[in-house]
């Protein structure tokens, strides 16, 4: 009996591989329902990014329920304006103090002298003395030989002595005669310059040799002496065979006196003369594309005025400006990629009679206009003198006139009347430029 109870109470071997496989699968469904894994952290971010998300939305549209007031509208663009006007007046006076700074560098690097023909006596600019504040400087471009031109100028337009002195104490306006010197040291060209300017103290000597094919170079070492001895609005630069009104002038420019960077002159677009002994020819004519093309507007050379940023920029880049064979083109090409605004001022061409320069015209090509007028009286004459043909006496004088204004005929034949004032008027034509502010009572006598 005792035997039977014992083997009754024990489990049988083959129910013990399914009593484990139960276990297993039970602790297996157990642990799924009850575990659950940890979130990786780019999960939390974007669970966070997204709770964040839902405020934002909500605090938006608890906002918008809020009731808008208009003045608080107006508030915030009043706000907005004054923010964007003083942060362009911030902008305005850091270009200024930049310009400012590079204008001291500039006239402490830069020799100048205002009389002297030795550039290198002339005295530098005191360490921290300001530079003269000025409303205009005017430089008439001339050269040794154009002295009955610059009497010209001295007798008509331009003040004498006391009265230029005068003119800038009271109107802030600067005129000189700007000429460089002669490629001979203290040669008879120079030392002329230098006894004129010893009676008339109207000279601005630059330290550059003078040459026709230099004018680009010239008004680069103007604009830079300028500069470095005036603290000038405006900078202008005149030809001394044109007349100029100053009191227009002085209107004129006064009009763009807030305006940052200007470019103000008789605006032209010519053709670009890739054609060899031509006059105005361009040696690099390829750079403005397909021959027959025009260049970029531009003022003309004779009169054209720049603002204190544009003078202070030449005299900066001074070194790296590329010169044209042109000296007007030579300017505008300076300004193609500043933010400058070009200004075409009619008034300042000049294709105006000599009889309206106290008008509304700011300038008058006074020689240039009596062209005309000498070349008829030259072929009058000669065509009246057909009489004397076989006489060398009238072709002599006539000759001999011309050279002293600068032309020189080199027919040693004997011509005769009609061919001659051919042959004068064209050889005027050809070298009219040269004639020194020759006048018709000139030539009156002169024949």
């Amino acid at each position: 009996m005792k035997m039977k109870g014992r083997s009754s109470g024990r489990i049988s071997t083959k129910w013990v591989p399914i009593v484990c496989l139960s276990s297993f699968f039970l602790g297996v469904f157990i642990t799924i329902r009850l575990w659950t894994p940890p979130e990786s952290n780019s999960q939390l971010i974007s669970s966070r990014r997204h709770e964040q998300e839902l405020q934002i939305v909500a605090e938006d549209c608890a906002t918008k329920k809020k009731p808008v007031q208009e003045k608080d509208v107006m508030d915030e663009i009043y706000k907005t304006h004054e923010s964007i006007h003083r942060g362009r007046s911030l902008d305005k006076q850091m270009a200024m103090i930049q310009m400012e700074l590079a204008a001291s560098r500039s006239s402490r690097e830069l020799g100048f002298s205002d009389g002297s023909s030795d550039a290198k006596s002339s005295a530098l600019p005191e360490e921290g003395s300001p530079r003269k504040k000025m409303f205009i400087v005017i430089g008439i471009n001339t050269a040794f030989s154009s002295r009955k031109r610059r009497d010209s100028v001295r007798e008509t337009w331009m003040p004498r002595g006391e009265k230029l002195l005068q003119l800038e104490r009271e109107k802030g306006i600067v005129i000189r005669f700007m000429i460089g010197h002669s490629a001979t040291s203290k040669s008879i060209l120079d030392r002329a310059i230098d006894s004129e300017d010893v009676q008339h103290k109207d000279f601005l000597r630059l330290e550059h040799v003078e040459g026709y094919h230099e004018l680009s170079a010239k008004t680069k070492v103007f604009f830079s002496t300028a500069v470095a001895k005036w603290d000038a609005d405006f900078y202008v630069k005149v030809d001394d065979d044109v007349h100029v009104n100053l009191g227009m002038l002085a209107t004129t420019l006064s009009h763009h006196r807030s305006k940052p960077r200007v470019y103000i002159g008789c605006m032209k677009s010519g053709p670009v003369l890739s054609q060899k002994n031509v006059k105005y020819h361009e040696p690099e004519y390829w750079k403005f594309g397909e021959e027959g093309n025009k260049y970029f507007r531009h003022a003309t050379g004779q009169i054209y005025a720049i603002s204190k940023d544009l003078a202070t920029y030449i005299s900066i880049n001074q070194p790296i400006l590329h010169k044209y064979a042109n000296e007007d083109v030579s300017l505008g090409s300076w300004f193609i990629g500043l933010e400058a605004e070009h200004i075409d001022d009619r008034n300042m061409c000049c294709g105006t009679p000599p009889g309206t320069i106290l008008g509304t015209d700011i300038a008058s090509g006074r020689h240039r206009q009596g062209m005309s007028a000498l070349h008829r009286l030259i072929g009058a004459a000669a065509v009246s003198a057909s009489r004397w043909r076989k006489s060398n006496l009238f072709m002599r004088s006539v000759v001999k006139e011309m050279e002293s204004f600068g032309v020189h005929y080199f027919k040693s034949v004997h011509i005769e009347g009609s061919f001659l004032a051919e042959q004068m008027s064209n050889t005027l034509q050809t070298f009219g430029e040269r004639l020194a502010g020759a006048g018709e009572d000139d030539l009156v006598q002169a024949i």
